[in-house]
């Protein structure tokens, strides 16, 4: 993005026009959701939506392929091939990485490197919403955080702040690496932070999210809120576990692990 895009931005105060679902629509002194103006019959609809990965679930390579894959590529997410310039929605990283702190001498060896699937955790109380300085990322009533490509300029104290890593920045121009471009999603440009959305645009048309739809009961996505709903049930009814909690962000995320509770140390439990 050039600072002559940036400096438009602010002079005309970040006002846009939505380009497809999920974009934001605005006026001079208000910011509405897009889903605020897309009342679809189909629309799912939630309090507080909510993830629950179940890791005893993912054994082979092929399982994290699918789930990864289904989403980046209905979203048009770049492969550049190498880690630097590295754009991701969701992704697999090891539980020391992916659970600081939480790994203990006891820990069989084959969970402290197993590969977990994160993703944007969604926070109830998310830190990268207070920094942003255009509200180009911000929390919907449902609790899905977005990003608004069209009111970021950039300055990454998003990413910053998110103490998850699930935020990613277009250093280079994104579309010559989509490899199928599905004409459907909106392709990004260079300058601009992207992350996972819940795949709020699917949601809009009553459809789950694709990396649940594609993880054949690995990923259970739900309302939190509604203790009748299934993601309730597998809280209720397995250990759980969710990233950094310690920090106070409150994450929607939680994970169910494969090894016995008696191992872990640091998690919450949910039984």
């Amino acid at each position: 993005m050039s600072m002559d895009r940036r400096e438009f931005l602010k002079i005309a105060g970040f006002s846009t026009i939505g380009i497809g679902v999920g974009w934001i629509l605005s006026r001079p002194g208000e910011f509405l959701e897009a889903s605020q103006f897309l009342q679809t019959k189909e629309l799912l609809k939630a309090k507080q939506w909510a993830m629950v990965v179940d890791m005893r679930r993912f054994k082979t390579e092929e399982d994290y392929r699918k789930v990864i894959d289904a989403c980046h590529k209905i979203h048009n997410v770049p492969d550049f091939g190498n880690p630097k310039d590295e754009i991701k929605w969701i992704w697999a990283d090891t539980f020391e990485h992916a659970f600081p702190g939480q790994e203990n001498e006891f820990m069989p060896e084959s969970m402290k490197h197993k590969p977990f699937i994160l993703l944007c955790n969604h926070c109830e109380n998310p830190p990268c919403v207070r920094v942003c300085p255009t509200k180009a990322t911000f929390k919907r009533k449902d609790g899905i955080t977005m990003q608004d490509l069209h009111r970021c300029i950039g300055c990454r104290y998003c990413m910053a702040a998110c103490p998850f890593g699930a935020r990613s920045f277009n250093y280079r121009d994104p579309r010559p690496a989509i490899k199928e471009p599905n004409p459907e999603y909106p392709t990004r440009m260079i300058g601009v932070v992207e992350k996972c959305t819940f795949c709020e645009e699917r949601l809009a048309k009553g459809q789950i999210p694709a990396c649940v739809e594609a993880s054949n009961g690995a990923l259970t996505f739900g309302d939190i809120a509604d203790p009748n709903s299934e993601v309730r049930r597998l809280l209720n009814t397995n250990y759980t576990i969710r990233r950094k909690a310690e920090l106070g962000t409150r994450p929607v995320v939680y994970y169910i692990l494969d090894i016995p509770t008696s191992v872990v140390s640091g998690g919450e439990s949910n039984a």
